[in-house]
């Protein structure tokens, strides 16, 4: 059994990109190095930003001012591991705005 008060997390490096954005996709920082239960995207432009997983099709898209907490352990059902793979690669997409879109993520050590 895991004793609870052994449980640790880690604070991710945050991601983002800078407007004016380009109307192509662009990476949103590094691909993730560990898998986060807790994912925060924020747009802080001024611009609505498509999110992308793949730079080909829209994952959602995010109004100006817009930030989503995903919180994939307290949404895991039974699947224990309920995380967003080490390795992928987020990619933003918006024309011109100014400000930026941001992403935090909070993984288990």
């Amino acid at each position: 059994m895991i004793n609870p008060s052994s449980i640790r997390v880690g604070f991710d490096v945050e991601r983002s990109v800078t407007g004016a954005f380009t109307g192509a996709w662009q990476l949103l920082g590094a691909a993730l190095v560990y898998s986060p239960v807790i994912v925060i995207f924020d747009n802080q432009s001024t611009i609505s930003i498509e999110l992308s997983i793949d730079g080909v099709n829209t994952w959602k898209t995010f109004s100006s001012g817009e930030a989503i907490v995903l919180d994939l352990r307290a949404n895991k059902g039974q699947a224990y591991n309920f995380s967003v793979p080490e390795g992928t690669q987020f990619r933003v997409r918006g024309t011109g705005g100014t400000d930026s879109f941001r992403m935090s993520t909070i993984y288990p050590e």
